[in-house]
């Protein structure tokens, strides 16, 4: 008796198994995207293919700076940011699974025993039960225990292909999923270093303020000798006083601006502020050069393009889902059931009796709320691809901005070097013709505040330049691993 169901049910499966292979729905092809060919403002740079998932490798590196490099280890490990993205990658993943299970029959298992008893009282005593079977107590004064085990299962064959498109819009958000996490943490490195050559910069401003508050006290030491000498009017001693306290009050701007830096750093390093503290160092203004031969496929490793084309994909997905309510959904099940009035009797098969059965359904009428699906999906994929492809364009201009600032900074670096070495000669010349008296202290006053905005100038250029390049290395996805002038990685902590 066994086995003539399975004979029975064959045909069945086997046309099951071969409507499967079908999937309603279009198949999913790659959005074209308004790639140009090379980059406008580096030449020698060409078109490739994506390739996102290419190591980006600690691009950090490059900047030569052991104190950068142990922060960024700390944002790996302790950033929210990242820890928030990580936990939504896991959970995309496991929908992916829970959507894969979807293929597969479901099979449960039933058993139970029933004791039942009559008499004067009529009295029933419940020892177990399942697979809703009852005893029959078929006459009194007596007690019977029936037991029984039934197995059944369920299978949803993917006729139409509903589940796999399902599971393909699972995957494909799992995929974008991660690359919003790979975005999340080169997000959060790139604002960490940007946020580290800042409050590099400012030590070194304040450094470059203390030594000119320094040489502002000895101006008006002067001023205030040549005044009681009577060589001088006392409006040279209120000049000098005025420098002084305007050079005091940028150093106070810019420890507000340090601390404001430090307590950004903390957080991205998962600490609070109270708890973290980066003493003043030598600034590292280690700029690391762009090779010419860097190929354009660092462009397509940006984790947000990788995402807007696997949503792109998830769209694609979705109109074959809808698309799949047109059709009837079947629904193939099997029962075996035993029992018996002991134990034994479990195992013989005169007392199996099973059952096989299958379902269809249809909606017949629905006043167009399955078509109005299918548009709204048609109309979400039209809206990824644009978003995808306005993602691209977004990110060649931000690449082609980063190489034309980091082109033009690094000459405007040059020019304010040599501004603040003129501007340094000259005020010392001038100083050396009011100390012999010469020239008036008004023309003190110029060279020396002309000389101290060249000298801060020189610090921000230099600094910008650092940010600058933490810029484009975000814009291209990440850095570019293994050049050879890279500086070795440290040592481990």
């Amino acid at each position: 008796m066994s086995r003539r169901p399975a004979l029975s049910a064959a045909p069945l499966v086997a046309a099951a198994a071969v409507l499967a292979g079908c999937a309603v729905g279009p198949d999913y092809h790659r959005p074209a995207a308004p790639i140009s060919a090379a980059f406008k403002e580096q030449p020698g740079w060409t078109r490739a293919a994506p390739a996102d998932a290419l190591d980006r490798g600690d691009w950090w590196r490059l900047f030569g700076d052991p104190v950068l490099d142990g922060l960024e280890r700390r944002v790996e490990v302790s950033n929210q940011n990242i820890a928030a993205a990580e936990a939504a990658y896991r959970q995309a993943r496991a929908l992916v699974r829970q959507q894969r299970a979807s293929l597969f029959p479901t099979v449960s298992l039933n058993g139970g025993a029933t004791r039942t008893g009559g008499g004067g009282t009529g009295s029933r005593v419940i020892i177990g039960g399942g697979g809703g079977g009852t005893g029959t107590v078929t006459g009194g004064g007596g007690a019977r225990t029936t037991y029984r085990v039934d197995i059944g299962g369920a299978w949803e064959p993917d006729v139409w292909g509903r589940i796999r498109r399902t599971v393909e819009n699972a995957r494909a958000n799992a995929q974008a999923s991660e690359a919003d996490l790979a975005a999340a943490r080169l997000s959060a490195q790139g604002e960490l270093a940007a946020d580290y050559f800042g409050l590099r910069q400012t030590d070194a401003e304040a450094e470059l303020v203390r030594s000119t508050v320094a040489g502002y006290r000895r101006s008006l030491q002067i001023a205030e000798n040549r005044y009681k000498a009577g060589v001088a009017a006392h409006s040279d001693v209120l000049q000098a006083q005025t420098q002084l306290l305007s050079a005091q009050a940028d150093l106070a701007g810019l420890q507000q601006q340090r601390a404001n830096y430090e307590h950004a750093i903390a957080v991205l390093t998962g600490q609070a502020p109270a708890n973290f503290s980066l003493p003043p160092a030598p600034w590292t203004a280690q700029v690391p050069e762009v090779p010419v031969s860097v190929p354009s496929v660092l462009l397509q490793r940006r984790p947000d393009i990788a995402a807007a084309e696997r949503r792109a994909a998830a769209a694609n997905a979705q109109i074959g889902v809808n698309q799949a309510a047109f059709f009837p959904d079947i629904t193939l099940t099997g029962s075996g059931d035993v029992s018996g009035s002991n134990l034994g009797q479990l195992f013989n098969a005169s007392n199996f009796v099973w059952s096989l059965g299958a379902q269809l359904a249809e909606t017949l009428f629905d006043a167009g709320a399955r078509s109005a699906r299918v548009a709204q999906a048609r109309a979400a994929y039209d809206q990824a691809v644009a978003q995808y492809r306005q993602t691209v364009l977004s990110a060649f201009q931000d690449v082609e901005d980063q190489l034309a600032a980091t082109r033009l900074l690094a000459r405007e670096y040059d020019l304010r070097r040599q501004a603040s070495a003129a501007a340094d000669l000259a005020e010392q010349m001038v100083l050396n013709q009011y100390q012999a008296g010469t020239v008036s202290y008004v023309e003190v006053a110029a060279a020396q505040a002309s000389a101290y905005s060249a000298r801060r100038a020189l610090v921000q250029a230099t600094a910008s330049r650092q940010s600058t390049a933490v810029a484009l290395i975000q814009a291209l996805g990440g850095g570019w691993p293994g050049l050879p002038d890279a500086p070795p990685p440290p040592p481990a902590p």
